[in-house]
């Protein structure tokens, strides 16, 4: 469940509505109480120390509202096989039927369905005439890619952003420019052959421009934004079986037949560029600074080249919706607003970027000092040399977040799972595509 959130721009990126623990769904034609108070009720995929906190603190300020907060798992409950299907199945029969929760978490459910069908609240209206809520303060750019057919229909409790980082030494040094603005796969493929055969001549071996990263996790990244050229989730229609997904195994396989990209771990300074996921702001020290001594933020290759100013990618972290069908809208709506309060955003339990541009710079502000004190150390025990540049290289990611692609996590790892029979060498190109088109077609119209 978690490797979506650690390998793709996706995900990360489950989450849900569910069924009570007792596994039904309450009617939602009447407005509910409990001991005199409004009941709102909402669903989340796993219980965690950031919903009992969120529960308490929301029910403190609105003591008129009782939260009810059900979830599918508990924290550290393991999900077995088949147990996401048969979540999804109960939750979409609730959904479909007029059941449910008044809020739900939506990450792995099917957002085109649920909106096609009129099962969930556009909320641009309320967001607009709020007044409770700094819209200068807040991550505009989040919201908007957000937006299916132009219309709010999620909101998340937070962001991570996906990046590609790179040995800023080597890159800086070498003869080969690239321009990350604008490099799609097949450049990088060019400059990295281009950089290691350069390192070679100087008498540097073993060089990869990725390492420790399996084929089949490649497919997944390179998907990620071009996943609607193979997939159309409304239509349920997928269109693996193509040429132009058969070439892009090819070129996959060919990287690392070249040996430009490796499944092998690589030793220190034999690694030109890593694909990272940052969490939180320390990410962008820990992970960088450990395998890198002067690291470089670049953008992650698209899948076809692109144009002008792009942004960083955006894994939104859980995201909330609600119940078209709710009788208590308004209180709902009243705890999405508490979520992207300062409040809501300082919560300490919450994951991921805030959604308000003040709650993001102080938190980085308050990282800065800390790393230029010396005060902050690598779990190695050594302080990192973060120069002011390179933090406000940082922080442009995080207020530049404005890529994503809507897709379904099930989906990719079907073609991460298939892909590895060609890669392996036991089928050809054209056959696993045709399984994964057939294993994909299957799940979407189940």
């Amino acid at each position: 469940m978690k490797k979506w959130l650690l390998f793709l721009s996706i995900g990360a990126i489950l989450a849900s509505l569910t069924a009570c623990a007792s596994g039904g769904g309450g009617e939602t034609a009447e407005k509910q109480t409990k001991d005199g108070k409004t009941l709102l009720t909402m669903s989340v995929q796993e219980s965690s120390p950031y919903y009992e906190t969120l529960e308490k603190t929301f029910e403190a300020k609105n003591p008129d509202i009782d939260l009810e907060i059900h979830s599918y798992k508990n924290v550290g409950e393991k999900w077995g096989p088949g147990d996401f299907e048969k979540y999804q199945k109960t939750t979409n029969t609730a959904m479909l039927s007029g059941k449910g929760m008044d809020i739900i978490e939506m990450g792995g459910l099917p957002l085109e369905d649920y909106v096609s069908k009129k099962l969930l609240l556009n909320m641009n209206d309320r967001m607009e005439q709020d007044q409770t809520l700094d819209k200068n303060d807040m991550m505009n750019s989040v919201l908007d890619v957000l937006k299916l057919d132009g219309g709010l229909y999620t909101v998340p409790s937070g962001y991570f952003v996906r990046t590609f980082v790179g040995d800023g030494d080597i890159l800086k040094s070498s003869q080969v420019k690239l321009d990350d603005k604008t490099w799609d796969w097949k450049e990088f493929e060019r400059v990295s052959k281009e950089m290691i055969q350069q390192a070679e001549k100087s008498g540097k071996k073993n060089l990869y421009a990725l390492a420790f990263y399996p084929p089949d996790i490649l497919l997944q990244e390179m998907l990620v934004d071009n996943y609607a050229q193979f997939v159309d989730n409304m239509a349920k229609k997928a269109k693996f079986d193509s040429p132009e997904f058969v070439t892009m195994l090819e070129q996959i396989k060919s990287m690392y037949d070249n040996k430009i990209v490796t499944e092998e771990s690589a030793e220190e300074g034999q690694q030109l560029f890593y694909s990272s996921a940052i969490l939180s702001p320390t990410d962008f020290i820990e992970g960088p600074y450990m395998l890198f001594e002067n690291p470089t933020f670049i953008h992650t290759p698209r899948s076809g080249k692109g144009d002008g100013e792009r942004g960083s990618r955006v894994i939104p972290a859980s995201q909330f919706a609600i119940h078209a069908k709710s009788p208590v809208q308004d209180e709902a709506w009243k705890l999405i607003t508490f979520m992207l309060s300062e409040e809501g955003q300082t919560l300490q339990e919450r994951e991921g970027f805030s959604l308000l541009k003040s709650v993001n710079e102080k938190n980085m502000n308050d990282l800065q000092k800390r790393v230029t004190s010396g005060e902050y150390k690598l779990p190695t025990g050594e302080a990192p040399k973060v120069t002011g540049e390179q933090f406000d290289v940082m922080k442009q990611l995080i207020l530049n977040a404005n890529e994503y692609t809507g897709l379904n996590g099930e989906v990719l790892m079907i073609a991460g799972e298939e892909s590895q029979a060609y890669f392996s060498g036991q089928k050809s190109a054209e056959e696993v595509a045709k399984l994964i088109q057939n294993r994909t077609t299957t799940y979407l119209n189940e």
